[in-house]
């Protein structure tokens, strides 16, 4: 099983990243079957393939996703989209490298 864990500072307010960050699930529900939902500051997805959490904090936004065999081929994609969208959405700086 390969591992994506992806930390970064966001500059929003709490209630507005929790927004984002449940926006980006409800998206991924409807594009692929993903199902989702909210412990605390903590939002729970998995399908088959794929099971991780996306924690939100007043500061920070950590996506930790465990990918299956079939989905471990497109690791490096799927962290680039993901990053991608932290930048768009979230204000997220990240280093290019």
């Amino acid at each position: 099983m390969s591992r994506i864990d992806i930390h970064a500072r966001h500059q929003m307010d709490r209630e507005a990243a929790q927004q984002a960050a449940d926006d980006l699930s409800r998206d991924l529900a409807e594009k692929f079957g993903i199902d989702y939902g909210w412990d605390g500051d903590t939002i729970h997805f998995e399908r088959p393939g794929v099971q991780g959490q996306i924690d939100v904090t007043d500061d920070d936004i950590h996506v930790q996703a465990h990918l299956g065999f079939m989905l471990a081929m497109l690791k490096g994609p799927i962290e680039q989209e993901i990053i991608r969208y932290l930048r768009e959405h979230f204000g997220c700086e990240f280093q290019d490298g």
